[in-house]
């Protein structure tokens, strides 16, 4: 725990303040990482986000069906998407795929001493290695959250026009209705929380690696399973917030 708030203090002061006194951090590395981190990441955002609307529209509409309510399935998936599912699973492919690759690289790098060989030459390790990640992963998660939405809404919407016989104007329409501002805010509100958890506990995994390969290993599976626990009650303390607020 204290080595993480170190990193997290570490990180404050090399984007908040170290700019201000010249020294600045370079921002084609960021680019770089947010190629690595989200733009690769977005096949499977789509396929994973697609699935869940489609699912969701399906059973929704089963149960629904039977209280003669079927028009309330656009509602359903949309709500559901910009305030939960679209968050929290995007955020779990995000931890399983990129996450995993951060800790891995970064322990590597650790055990074969180039982390140390970084300070030898005085460039320091966080801003060099790290604040990177952390602005790309800051950046693509809310990113690929957007994108996931749409895309979810989309398969609600395959479901309900081949299935359910709505027309793509009135399922639309019936979609935007239903949600407010406050659900999408809510969600991307989210998304920012759960990429900087991610990300903090993917680095710090790999940074404080020893053991070798074997490390590594365990290093990368520690991360992912802190980074999910950690998300997931960040997610129900937040959607406690907005409840009760």
């Amino acid at each position: 725990m204290k080595n993480y708030l170190r990193l997290n203090l570490s990180l404050l002061y090399w984007i908040l303040v170290a700019p201000f006194r010249g020294e600045m951090f370079k921002l084609s590395p960021v680019f770089k990482q947010m190629v690595a981190i989200g733009v690769r990441a977005a096949p499977m955002v789509a396929l994973t986000a697609f699935s869940v609307g489609v699912t969701l529209a399906m059973q929704a509409a089963h149960s629904l069906q039977q209280l003669g309510a079927e028009t309330y399935v656009p509602d359903l998936v949309m709500v559901t998407l910009l305030r939960e599912m679209g968050p929290v699973l995007i955020a779990v492919i995000v931890i399983g795929r990129s996450g995993s690759a951060v800790a891995a690289e970064l322990g590597t790098m650790k055990v074969s001493e180039e982390i140390e060989a970084l300070e030898v030459m005085a460039i320091n390790p966080v801003s060099y290695l790290i604040v990177p990640r952390f602005l790309a992963m800051l950046v693509m998660l809310p990113a690929l959250t957007i994108f996931g939405n749409y895309i979810g809404v989309l398969g609600g919407w395959a479901v309900c026009r081949f299935a359910l016989s709505f027309n793509t104007a009135g399922y639309v329409l019936r979609a935007l209705q239903s949600a407010d501002t406050w659900d999408l805010y809510s969600g991307m509100i989210k998304s920012v929380v759960f990429a900087w958890i991610v990300i903090t506990i993917a680095c710090n995994a790999g940074l404080h690696v020893d053991g070798g390969a074997e490390g590594v290993g365990r290093a990368t599976t520690g991360s992912v399973v802190q980074a999910l626990l950690a998300m997931l009650v960040s997610n129900a303390l937040l959607t406690s917030v907005f409840f009760f607020a």
